[in-house]
């Protein structure tokens, strides 16, 4: 009988056991660290709405938070972002609703202050730190920093500033952290149809708020990568890894717009067929989400397509920039080792020689004549931006390879154009036509087998008064060129009247 190694005896006596080694056995921990991270200002802000001057314990700070986070997502665009003092002013009727008896006056402080600490204002660097640990390969404990924000204040045109939120507010919006953006937006409209087709409009709007969140998340990585760009093109990979982001956005944009067109048509026939008042509402409130997410990805398409073009005009600007005039200064050679030996009194004069002429001189107040005639006059010079000149293509006429012709077409129109009372056996309708041309008949089937599922809906909607319609009674087809049932083709009646009342409400 062997016996236990010191090791293994004296884990047995501690109780201890060490965690898994690896960061993957950690990672889940992490991340949900992380997220915990992104939503502990929020929390915070309740924790300290006490140290406020006067009796604010009636609000619920984080609810504002997130309200103002959501304002400023959807308010915010490709180039531009949220007003500060629109989202005060769109935050005061929420906060006046929890406290309705207060000054409209303290509203306003209560948005601002929440606005405010969202941006951090009081840090250096307006951000917020978390402080987390996770284990190392070889088991030991390391505490890491997570750094992130919120809101954050960027310039705009003619001195203006707009409110962006980032990727971890958005994250906290959707309740996910370090999520993949295309693989979300699909999962998010993939479940939006799915709701849509079940009639649970309620779950369907949430999903779809979500899917537009994704979508600003996914045009804010292109403005980003955009943004590095104009400031330096060699800190972006335009070899590889941006083409083939732009290229896998651009499908990413065509199958969602053919998705999203999908769920909008079923959406407006929910709407349209939807009895109670609260389901067409939720189905019009859905409605304007979806031409939202339709219009944003538009945008980001055309984003998309003025990548390149950007591209080479700011490689041109940046390589053929004349470089910055500076001279080579050997600070430490020239100046701080040889006055270091020096007396104090011998030291003094040169350190203030030196720094009375590195100052340089002092801006002049008014701009000089010649350098603002040679301004004026100096031609601008044109960048071609759309690149080389396409060549014309060599368009060839398509033939026309359809089966039928228009005198066919008519032929069979008035063929099946039956009297509401009178309605034809499919055998007599393709004898008659096989007397008028040999290839009638086959149109003549096509069109009837298609009037097995008369469109009645759309039929309705669009204010048509006659519809075409089969019927299969169990009688079998005796032709020499068909098989199958013999059909009772005829014409029905709408109800105009009815149809007449319905847009009348509908207007």
């Amino acid at each position: 009988m062997t016996s236990p190694s010191p090791q293994s005896a004296a884990s047995q006596f501690s109780g201890v056991t060490r965690p898994a080694p690896g960061p993957a056995a950690d990672e889940g921990l992490a991340r949900r660290l992380r997220a915990l991270a992104c939503t502990a200002p929020l929390h915070d802000l309740d924790a300290r709405k006490a140290n406020l001057a006067g009796e604010y314990g009636v609000y619920a700070m984080a609810e504002v938070a997130l309200a103002a986070i959501d304002l400023v997502t959807l308010h915010m665009d490709f180039d531009t972002g949220a007003d500060h003092e629109q989202i005060v002013a769109r935050l005061q009727p929420r906060i006046a609703a929890q406290a309705p008896r207060r000054p409209a006056a303290e509203h306003e402080r209560v948005a601002r202050w929440v606005l405010e600490n969202l941006i951090n204002v009081g840090s250096v660097d307006r951000g917020f730190r978390a402080v987390y640990g996770t284990f190392s390969a070889e088991g030991d404990y390391i505490r890491r920093d997570y750094d992130f924000k919120l809101i954050e204040e960027v310039p705009g045109p003619g001195g203006t500033v707009y409110l962006r939120t980032t990727d971890e507010a958005v994250n906290v919006l959707v309740g996910a952290l370090d999520t993949d953006v295309t693989s979300a937006q699909i999962a998010a409209e993939v479940k939006l149809e799915v709701l849509i087709s079940r009639g649970r409009l309620a779950d369907a709007q949430l999903a779809a708020e979500q899917a537009r969140y994704r979508t600003v998340q996914y045009a804010e990585t292109l403005r980003k990568t955009l943004d590095a760009t104009r400031r330096n093109v060699r800190a972006v990979d335009w070899l590889r890894a941006v083409p083939d982001m732009i290229t896998e956005a651009l499908d990413h944009v065509a199958d969602r717009y053919r998705h999203e067109n999908a769920i909008l048509t079923n959406i407006r026939r929910a709407r349209d067929e939807a009895e109670g008042p609260e389901h067409k509402r939720r189905a019009a409130e859905l409605v304007d989400i979806v031409k939202d997410c339709i219009r944003r990805h538009t945008q980001l398409q055309s984003r998309l397509l003025e990548a390149g073009p950007l591209f080479r005009a700011e490689q041109d600007r940046q390589a053929f920039a004349p470089p910055a005039a500076h001279a080579g200064l050997d600070l430490y050679g020239q100046l701080v080792a040889p006055v270091l030996p020096l007396p104090v009194e011998q030291s003094t004069r040169v350190t203030d020689a030196f720094f009375a002429k590195g100052t340089g001189l002092r801006t002049p107040t008014a701009v000089r004549v010649g350098d603002l005639v040679e301004m004026l006059l100096t031609p601008p010079q044109e960048r071609a931006h759309l690149g080389a000149e396409m060549p014309e293509p060599d368009l060839i006429a398509t033939p026309d390879d359809s089966r039928f012709s228009e005198e066919q077409l008519d032929a069979a129109t008035a063929l099946l154009t039956l009297p509401a009372d009178a309605p034809r056996r499919l055998s007599g309708l393709l004898a008659e036509a096989r007397r008028q041309d040999p290839e009638l008949p086959y149109l003549v089937a096509l069109m009837a087998v298609h009037a097995a599922s008369p469109p009645v809906g759309t039929a309705y909607r669009q204010g048509e008064e006659h519809l075409l319609f089969a019927v299969d009674d169990g009688t079998e087809l005796v032709d020499p060129e068909f098989g199958g049932a013999d059909l009772i083709v005829g014409t029905a009646l709408l109800d105009a009247a009815g149809m007449a009342a319905e847009r009348s409400e509908v207007a």
